[in-house]
C-alpha cells in the first residue's frame, strides 16, 4: 500500500461533482424564448404602480417577489426600508397612491429580454420606472428596476 507523503492530498477522481453541476443546470432557472412569453406591456404596468404602492407603504414588498429577481428583491427591499424610515421620520401616514400610468416605452436588446420606462402620472409629479425584464421558466421576471 502506497502512502501519500505529508502535506499532500491525492487527487482522486469526483464524478459526483460534475453529476451535481449537471443537476444544478438542470434545475437553475431556465431562459424562455421571446416567442413563448406574453406581451410585457401589461406586466410592465402592474409591476410599476406595485413598485410605487409599495414605496407608498400600502403594499407590502413579499407581493411582488415573484415577479423579481433575488437581486432586484433584495435592492427593493433595502429601499422600501429608507421610505418607510423617511415616513416616520416626518410623522407621515401610509396613504394610497393614485397613479396613472401615461405610457411604456420597450425595446428588445436581445431575444428574452425587454428593457422598458413606464412613465406614471402620480398627484405631485410624474414619474419613470426603468426596467429590464427577462424570459425565465416560461414568465417575465424583472432582474433590475430603477425609479426615477
Amino acid at each position: 500500500m502506497a502512502t501519500t507523503p505529508a502535506g499532500t492530498a491525492r487527487a482522486l477522481p469526483h464524478p459526483q461533482s460534475s453529476r451535481s453541476a449537471q443537476l444544478s443546470e438542470f434545475f437553475a432557472p431556465q431562459r424562455t424564448p421571446s416567442i413563448e412569453l406574453p406581451s410585457p406591456e401589461p406586466f410592465l404596468r402592474n409591476l410599476a404602480l406595485g413598485v410605487l404602492e409599495v414605496f407608498a407603504g400600502v403594499r407590502e414588498v413579499e407581493q411582488l417577489a415573484r415577479w423579481l429577481t433575488e437581486d432586484a428583491y433584495r435592492k427593493l427591499v433595502v429601499r422600501t426600508n429608507l421610505a418607510t424610515r423617511a415616513r416616520n421620520a416626518r410623522g407621515m401616514v401610509a396613504r394610497r397612491p393614485v397613479h396613472t400610468v401615461m405610457s411604456v416605452h420597450e425595446s428588445s436588446p436581445a431575444d428574452g429580454i425587454v428593457e422598458a420606462v413606464v412613465v406614471v402620472r402620480g398627484p405631485a409629479r410624474t414619474r419613470a420606472l426603468a426596467v429590464r425584464l427577462e424570459g425565465r421558466d416560461g414568465r417575465w421576471r424583472a432582474t433590475s428596476l430603477a425609479l426615477l
